[in-house]
């Protein structure tokens, strides 16, 4: 090569972009991965990061858990297990599940490592490239980039105060075969959505399950949020009325903690084998000591109890943050009130862009995700998530004080030289909102 031609390799940041596989193209990083560097920092009220508040778990008999573990079953909790997790662990998610109405053997049960395993593996058991999955509109960011991974296609349906909106459903199912492509499961979070704060009513989870049921559409049911409302009786999971068209996926980030990373998947029997053996070609086994460990927490403490400490905690931000909004907010502001979970789903007024802004609001020392992380499509700019599950109340009451000087400024800015166009980067109603 001419020492006056520059090599072309020499200059590239990676050396390697010619040799990805395809699927490598739908790999980015996540909006709200790119904000914790920002958001981590102390001077920073963040209202981004879903990060369960774990300062209520009682480390001492979680520590004396752990440590009898290794004492007495250290040999076992530290060698590799079943491909399909503890049968000890299985047993008691069984009884776990009970609480939402679900029936299930231990052996419909697939441990996972965290539920977005789960949603992994499920997606790579039946999807190739070009399938599609049907979502709600916004939609969980996770499993967003899981499909997107995987080559599929994802089409959102509409959302209200209800959740997910049947006829909306049924268009979508009707409108995507009627173009010849393949459709093959639903994915909801019917409980406390992550990130629009809505819970899917009564009528309508019968709804759903009939016109997926006529359509022989398999749901995949992501609910790890189930277990922590705030308000009115448990909900019975889809499962629970449909053992052979709902695939549910649980986890212990919630109501346990996070750092365990233990999750898992009820199927019906042959979708359960096959997820067995794409857990054992990814990771062979789930860690066998997270899952002793949760298992001895589960016998040796009143784990109900301490979810119900949790849903008080969470309760009282919640209540923060809606009473911070009603006070704070400008009057073409609009959010949902959520009945329990993690986050709300908030709105601003027309022609403001949540992406936009962003950078201005981190200078103002708060963060948020703009909603546009939670849309296949780039959709959401005027839309954010604001979660309350980690801040004290005092923080969150700061944080939105914060945020509604900014998106004061801003709309000034926008009357003053003009708005987006009507309607810019909205295609989706937004969750109903509660007005205060």
């Amino acid at each position: 090569m001419s020492a006056d031609v520059p090599d072309v390799r020499q200059t590239r940041l990676d050396n390697y972009v010619e040799a990805y596989a395809a699927r490598t193209k739908g790999m980015t990083a996540s909006e709200i991965r790119a904000l914790f560097s920002v958001a981590s920092r102390p001077e920073v009220v963040s209202l981004a990061g879903g990060m369960p508040n774990i300062g209520g778990l009682p480390l001492d008999v979680v520590g004396g858990a752990v440590r009898d573990l290794v004492i007495d079953n250290g040999a076992t909790a530290m060698q590799y297990g079943s491909g399909q997790g503890d049968p000890t662990l299985r047993d008691q998610i069984c009884d776990i599940m009970r609480l939402e109405g679900i029936e299930a053997h231990p052996d419909d049960v697939v441990v996972t490592v965290g539920s977005q395993q789960a949603v992994d593996l499920v997606t790579r058991v039946f999807c190739d490239p070009g399938d599609v999955v049907i979502c709600e509109a916004p939609s969980y960011v996770g499993a967003l980039g899981v499909f997107r991974a995987y080559q599929c296609e994802v089409v959102h349906v509409a959302m209200d105060d209800d959740g997910v909106v049947p006829e909306a459903l049924e268009q979508a199912i009707a409108s995507v075969r009627a173009a010849g492509k393949r459709i093959k499961f639903f994915y909801t979070i019917p409980n406390f959505h992550n990130p629009a704060g809505v819970s899917l009513s009564d009528e309508r989870r019968a709804r759903v399950l009939e016109i997926c049921q006529k359509a022989e559409l398999l749901i995949l049911e992501d609910n790890p949020y189930g277990l922590l409302g705030f308000e009115g009786e448990q909900q019975k999971a889809l499962r629970a009325e449909d053992r052979e068209g709902v695939i549910y996926l649980g986890s212990f980030s919630k109501t346990f903690a996070p750092g365990f990373r233990v999750g898992w998947a009820v199927a019906p029997h042959a979708v359960r084998e096959k997820l067995v053996l794409a857990q054992e070609s990814a990771t062979l086994c789930p860690p066998t000591f997270s899952q002793l460990a949760i298992s001895s927490y589960l016998i040796r403490h009143d784990w109900m109890g301490q979810v119900k400490q949790f849903r008080e905690m969470y309760r009282e931000r919640r209540d923060a943050m809606l009473a911070a909004l009603a006070e704070k907010m400008p009057a073409a502001t609009t959010w949902t009130r959520p009945r329990g979970g993690f986050y709300v789903w908030l709105t601003l007024p027309e022609g403001l862009d949540a992406k936009a802004m962003l950078p201005r609001a981190v200078t103002a020392r708060v963060a948020y995700v703009p909603g546009t992380a939670f849309f296949a499509d780039g959709f959401g700019s005027q839309c954010m998530r604001l979660s309350y599950c980690h801040p004290t109340p005092e923080r969150i009451t700061e944080g939105v004080g914060r945020l509604a000087a900014v998106i004061n400024e801003e709309f000034e800015l926008r009357q003053t030289f003009g708005p987006l166009p009507p309607g810019a980067g909205r295609e989706y109603d937004a969750p109903g909102p509660e007005l205060s």
